[in-house]
This record gives C-alpha cells, structure tokens and sequence, in this order.
C-alpha cells in the first residue's frame, strides 16, 4: 500500500469509527485540524446525502464511502481509492459490499454519482492507452465527446448515438454515462461538484472561516437546484 492510498484508508476508517485508530491519528485528535477534518466529512456527507435522495446512486457503497470517493477525486488516482476503500471496509465487523469487489471501476462509478468526472473520462481514446498495437488498430474509429454529448442532450439512446458516431454502442455508453453526468451537473449549476472541490482543496483555511465557507456551500449546493432532470 503506498503513502496516499494509505492516508485515505486511514481517513476512512477514522470517519466510520472503526476502533481501528492508527498512532498517528490517535496523536492527532483534538487538534484544531483534526476538528476541522470532522467538519469538512460531516459536510461532505450531507451533500452525499442529498444527492443520494435526489438523483439515486448507482453502487452498494454507503455515504461514508462516497466521502472517500469525493476526497479521493482530489488527492488520488480511482485504483488508489479502491484499494484504500477495499482495507478500510475489510477491517468492519458488518458490511453489506464485498470487500473484494470494490475496484476502480465501481470508484469511477461513484465519482459521476457524485457528479465528480475526471477530464480522463471525456478522453475519447483514452481506454486504448495501454492496449497494443493490435488491439488499437481493431479499435472502432474515435469520435468526438461534444457531438455525443449534443446527441444525449438531444434524448438519443445509445443506439442512435452509436448510428450516428460510427461507433460500437459499448463504447458509446462509456462515454454517454458522463455526458449525462456532465449535463446534469449543468443543470444544477455545477454547484455539488464545485461544494465538493471548496471542501477538498481549502485545506490551509483554518477555524471559522471555513466552517463559515463550508455552511455556505452546502447551502447553495441544496438550494433551488432544479429537480426535473429527465435524460
């Protein structure tokens, strides 16, 4: 296990309050930061929750592994994630999901729940980075994101799309899963995204100014947020 997939299982075995403290997180309780730290995962889990309640997720992982997923989207790779949610959740006494499971697709798959999509996953191509060359020449034709995600807002399936592409529907649906996420994000103003990004990246603002910044953006994110997405 590696020094950041490390840290993150540490951070979410602290939040779920397993008795499973490490030394260094046992030194580190009642620090400023510390409680800093249980403020911004209490807010970062009322924003899992309310984007549960309105959208549906499509994983068996509960809120505190969402928060995992929301923090790693900012400090590590999805495979990272995985392993990090794979120890954390193998040191439970109950758990509904299947350690063993978890990878980094199903980390991918709850990052566009959270509405928290990677530029890699608009990268048309981009699962053909590391396949050879002949995989790459029996590669359907590249198409470009933007004339999909045009289709999908237009209320294509994924058929219609993979017509008009020239491209095979499995390939298709990959990327029309984001674009959907992409145009609801729009819809809500990006504003669970950007409520997630402040929580995750303001990590030297200290004391009541972040808990100040912090409220507030779980305020708009949850306010007049527009409810009929149909796609």
């Amino acid at each position: 296990m590696d020094e950041k997939t490390a840290e993150l299982r540490d951070l979410f075995v602290e939040a779920t309050g397993s008795e499973s403290v490490t030394e260094r997180q046992d030194a580190a309780r009642g620090t400023l930061v510390d409680a800093d730290a249980e403020s911004v995962d209490g807010t970062a889990r009322d924003l899992v929750a309310a984007m549960r309640e309105r959208y549906g997720f499509s994983t068996d992982l509960d809120d505190d592994a969402y928060v995992l997923v929301a923090r790693g989207r900012f400090e590590a790779d999805d495979e990272a994630v995985a392993a990090a949610l794979r120890d954390a959740l193998a040191e439970r006494e109950e758990t509904d999901v299947d350690p063993d499971a978890i990878d980094a697709e199903t980390v991918r798959k709850a990052r566009l729940d959270l509405h928290l999509v990677r530029e890699s996953d608009r990268e048309v191509g981009c699962e053909y980075a590391d396949a050879d060359s002949a995989d790459a020449d029996s590669a359907d034709a590249d198409f470009a994101y933007e004339d999909l995600k045009q289709l999908t807002g237009a209320g294509n399936s994924i058929v219609e799309c993979a017509e008009e592409l020239d491209a095979a529907p499995d390939r298709v649906a990959r990327y029309a899963a984001v674009a959907r996420v992409d145009l609801t994000s729009t819809q809500a103003n990006d504003r669970f995204r950007d409520a997630f990004r402040d929580l995750f990246t303001d990590a030297d603002i200290e004391g009541s100014l972040a808990s100040t910044a912090r409220e507030d953006g779980l305020k708009e994110a949850t306010e007049d947020i527009e409810t009929d997405v149909s796609l």
